[in-house]
């Protein structure tokens, strides 16, 4: 699914509020945190990721594989705290603009 820059900007905008629900400390991606992450994100569709990763490409390359692991969108990064939409097909929460 690939978003235009309105309806990244429409979800920016619903993201700001909230907080990160997950965390990837220096463990990395475990089994049992990435059990967790599709379970969030399959309930919210639109979740807060924090990696606690000192090296910017480090980073960068564990939210790229979460993106990827799970086909959801990278919405926005700053400093340490991705937003990432994956929408539910099942049920969905958030209604986007079609612009």
């Amino acid at each position: 699914m690939t978003l235009t820059e309105s309806q990244k900007k429409y979800l920016r905008g619903r993201g700001h509020d909230l907080k990160p629900v997950i965390t990837v400390g220096d463990a990395g991606l475990s089994a049992s945190l990435m059990a967790e992450y599709e379970s969030t994100i399959a309930h919210h569709e639109l979740i807060k990721v924090r990696v606690r990763a000192g090296d910017r490409s480090v980073r960068n390359a564990i939210i790229d594989e979460l993106c990827a692991s799970s086909a959801a969108e990278l919405i926005q990064r700053v400093g340490n705290v991705a937003l990432v939409y994956r929408e539910n097909a099942d049920e969905k929460k958030i209604i986007i603009p079609k612009r």
